[in-house]
């Protein structure tokens, strides 16, 4: 079984910057995937980045030269790094590890871009 606890969410104003982090517990594999998805009011989950095991990263065009997604191998924390934050990045951000055909999700932390 795996645990993921997700922070670092809040209110922030367009153009600003906030960092999450996803805290991964269990039993966690040497090959995996990890990554963030989002969630806006009436949207379907969608990808936002992911990172490997072996540090190959993917991000959504959408956030592709303003979100950097990274890993503390020591920690076993996954951060997303998000500046030029825009309001329709507004919305629940999860933590999401996949491994041995198992997907796992955090309970979701909260970004709003408003002024």
């Amino acid at each position: 079984q795996v645990q993921l606890v997700e922070s670092g969410g809040g209110l922030v104003q367009p153009g600003g910057s906030l960092r999450l982090s996803c805290a991964a517990s269990g039993n966690i594999f040497s090959f995996y995937t990890m990554g963030w998805y989002r969630q806006a009011p009436g949207k379907q989950r969608e990808l936002v980045a992911t990172i490997t095991s072996s540090v190959n990263t993917n991000y959504a065009d959408s956030v592709k030269g303003r979100f950097t997604i990274s890993k503390d191998n020591a920690k076993n924390t996954v951060y997303l790094q998000m500046n030029s934050l825009k309001p329709e990045d507004t919305a629940v951000y999860y933590c999401n590890l996949r491994q041995a055909l198992k997907t796992y999700w955090g309970q979701g932390t909260q970004v709003t871009v408003s002024s």
